[in-house]
């Protein structure tokens, strides 16, 4: 009885009406995993400076916007604020020898005191639609899903052409074998800096379009984004690998990345339309995530069983006894 009144409390026309602001958000943050796809996969650099480099993103664009900037300099200057924080997890790495996710850490917390000073010393600071030309708004969902859908593209696009170029396959040569690389003349510790202050940048775009978006930014607003950007890179590679198989390309890889950001909200939206507490959401995302890595991971395993293998000897052994027998 309990169960039935709590399935007939929902009300499916309330998850119909949020599903737009689940894909306009996912599609923000499916931005922000372009840039973490490009450090976690590519580089194989666990980089834990995203968390940071989004809220500067968002404190700088909102800043400049207040200050009379147009909106596109202001995003544009986010870009080259993380860039900026990128480079220097690079640096604190190939220079000094501190392992990536150190120096991920150590930039992190630098920037939230550097956010703090962007943001004139408030945690957080308002930007809203009747007083500045934004982008990107809460307020016209329509548009919102537009345009974050055209900054994918424009991004999934360049980020093709880019690493098919010398420089780019270089960038994915260090990560794939940092040794051979270096072996082959690749100056491996420029295309990691290169790597990171490209993905920073990437991210710190999407914290500007988040910043716009809600109308305000904090110093807090990347906490958990690495979370977020490693959930839609897992997600967007399982459903990519299930639907296309071999097929699976790099230009599908960074759409299924994208794919992956929209697909977690979207299960988030699900989650708080089925009135479960909003304070454990974090334990929700951690699910989650374990969920899709663990499919990999499950679906290699039941492949190359020990008794897939057994059961494959025994059949050959029986055919070829049959075989004999005649």
């Amino acid at each position: 009885m309990f169960i039935l009144n709590y399935f007939a409390s929902l009300n499916p026309v309330a998850f119909t009406n949020a599903l737009p602001g689940n894909v306009a958000q996912g599609l923000i943050w499916g931005i922000m995993a372009l840039g973490v796809y490009i450090t976690f996969r590519l580089l194989d650099f666990a980089d834990l400076t995203v968390d940071g480099s989004f809220a500067t993103g968002g404190a700088v664009t909102v800043m400049m916007t207040i200050n009379g900037h147009n909106i596109w300099i202001s995003l544009l200057c986010a870009c080259i604020a993380g860039l900026l924080a990128g480079l220097c997890t690079g640096l604190l790495h190939t220079k000094l020898g501190i392992p990536p996710i150190l120096a991920g850490i150590l930039t992190q917390i630098a920037l939230y005191s550097i956010n703090l000073n962007i943001m004139d010393r408030h945690a957080n600071q308002a930007l809203s639609i009747d007083k500045y030309d934004l982008i990107i708004s809460s307020r016209q969902l329509n548009h919102a899903i537009i345009v974050g859908i055209v900054f994918a593209i424009v991004l999934i696009a360049l980020l093709y052409w880019y690493f098919g170029t010398e420089q780019g396959s270089a960038i994915r040569a260090t990560g794939c074998n940092p040794a051979m690389s270096k072996a082959q003349g690749i100056n491996i510790d420029t295309m990691k800096l290169i790597g990171l202050a490209l993905s920073n940048g990437i991210v710190a775009l999407s914290g500007g379009l988040l910043s716009q978006y809600s109308g305000f930014s904090d110093v807090n607003m990347g906490r958990g984004g690495i979370v977020i950007g490693l959930a839609a890179v897992i997600i967007g590679e399982v459903l990519g690998d299930a639907i296309l198989g071999k097929h699976m390309d790099f230009k599908g890889r960074l759409t299924f990345v994208v794919l992956g950001g929209i697909i977690y909200y979207v299960v988030i939206g699900i989650v708080l339309w089925l009135k479960m507490p909003s304070d454990d959401l974090k334990l929700f995302t951690a699910i989650i995530v374990a969920i899709f890595l663990a499919v990999p991971y499950l679906k290699g395993k039941s492949k190359s069983s020990f008794k897939k293998a057994g059961r494959r000897s025994a059949a050959s052994l029986n055919s070829a006894s049959a075989k004999e027998g005649k």
